[in-house]
Formats: structure tokens, C-alpha cells, sequence
């Protein structure tokens, strides 16, 4: 079956048509395969971002720190301490150390 000339200039004016299906065909599976890159980086990015919950135990909460018994006080301080923070040395330790009362106040900015 030979093919006509009026054949022929349908399939020509119909040729630009046919190759834009197949460059979108083309084009599809790369868009397709950016648009997946793309999802995978976002849950990343998601998941390095967002806090991560906590794992139970298994003692049904979250483990707790048990206070040392002996040298504590009922107040919380230990043996030893005032009020303000600081200790205050036994006869012993006074003699271990020097205490330098500027020591700490100076900040040195220019280095």
C-alpha cells in the first residue's frame, strides 16, 4: 500500500505536535525525578530541624537523679556553705589554699 501525498501532508502538519508529546515525555521522567529529590530534601531538612521525642524508660516516666545521702543538708547546700554561693574554709582547708578576693573580677577584652 503506497502512501499518498495527501497522507503525507497530514503527517506533516501533525509532526510538530508529535514531538512535543515526546519531549514531554522525555521531560516528564526528569521533572519527575527532581520533584522526588526535592521531597527527600525537604523531610530532611525537617527532620534535622525538629526536636525528636524522647524515649520511655521503661520505668514509666523519666529517670530521675537520687540525692546522695550523708554531707547534704536538708536545705540543698552542702556542708560548708553560705548563703551567697561561696564556701566558707574548715581550719584544714584554709590552710590548702590562698583565697585572692580579686580573683574573677577582671576581664581581660583585648585579646
Amino acid at each position: 500500500m503506497p502512501i499518498q501525498p495527501i497522507d503525507l501532508q497530514t503527517l506533516f502538519t501533525q509532526l510538530d505536535k508529535v514531538g512535543k508529546n515526546e519531549a514531554a515525555q522525555k521531560d516528564g521522567a526528569q521533572i519527575q525525578a527532581a520533584v522526588q529529590g526535592a521531597r527527600i530534601q525537604k523531610k530532611t531538612d525537617e527532620k534535622a530541624h525538629t526536636v525528636n521525642e524522647t524515649r520511655d524508660t521503661g520505668q514509666g516516666g523519666v529517670e530521675r537523679i537520687k540525692d546522695r545521702k550523708g554531707g547534704a543538708s536538708s536545705s540543698g547546700g552542702g556542708a560548708g556553705r553560705q548563703g551567697n554561693g561561696r564556701e566558707t574554709p574548715t581550719p584544714d582547708a584554709s590552710r590548702a589554699y590562698i583565697q585572692d578576693p580579686d580573683l574573677g573580677k577582671n576581664i581581660d577584652v583585648s585579646g
